[in-house]
């Protein structure tokens, strides 16, 4: 009776408290500075879009450093994605985490999102924000703003093209 008292207080204030799912596989491709596909235990390919960034695209400035960046810190690794969600495309977009490359007995403890947008590699996707908790926003939003002051990445161009505005463009061509 207690256990059950207790679910359903849980449920009562947190009604929204999203169950998420996981996949742990490997690395198998990097399609961009935020979308890999990664390899389960079962040989099953999935798609992964990083939650709460968005990497320069291909033709963009620093779509390809984005990509390399990316690829140094996951290409061949075990990592765990926590997700909730799929894009239209049918993309898994979740968290992903990996074991720190200067740490390998650290386990998969290094938020990829949070090192892209670090490293100046990605911006922090506050279109999305609302999908996050409030401390990976503060994260997020304070990573962001280190990388432009120290001008890291995609921070020094001038005045860098966010990927939506350039999507936008590509797509009014």
């Amino acid at each position: 009776m207690l256990a059950i008292a207790l679910a359903l207080n849980l449920l009562l204030f947190f009604p929204s408290f999203p169950i998420a799912d996981v996949i742990e596989g490997t690395v198998a491709k990097i399609a961009g500075g935020d979308t890999i596909t990664v390899l389960d235990s079962k040989k099953v390919q999935h798609r992964v879009r990083i939650a709460g960034i968005d990497a320069p695209e291909k033709g963009q400035p620093f779509g390809n450093a984005s990509k390399k960046r990316l690829g140094e810190l996951v290409a061949r690794e075990e990592v765990r994605v926590e997700f909730n969600k799929h894009d239209r495309w049918g993309r898994i977009v979740g968290n992903m985490w990996v074991t720190p490359p200067d740490c390998p007995t650290c386990g998969t403890t290094l938020d990829v999102a949070l090192a892209q947008v670090t490293s100046g590699m990605a911006w922090w996707y506050r279109k999305y924000a609302n999908e996050q908790s409030l401390e990976d926003q503060g994260r997020h939003e304070f990573a962001e703003q280190e990388a432009k002051a120290k001008r890291a990445g995609l921070w020094q161009d001038k005045n860098p093209q966010t990927p939506w505005e350039y999507r936008a463009v590509q797509r009014g061509r």
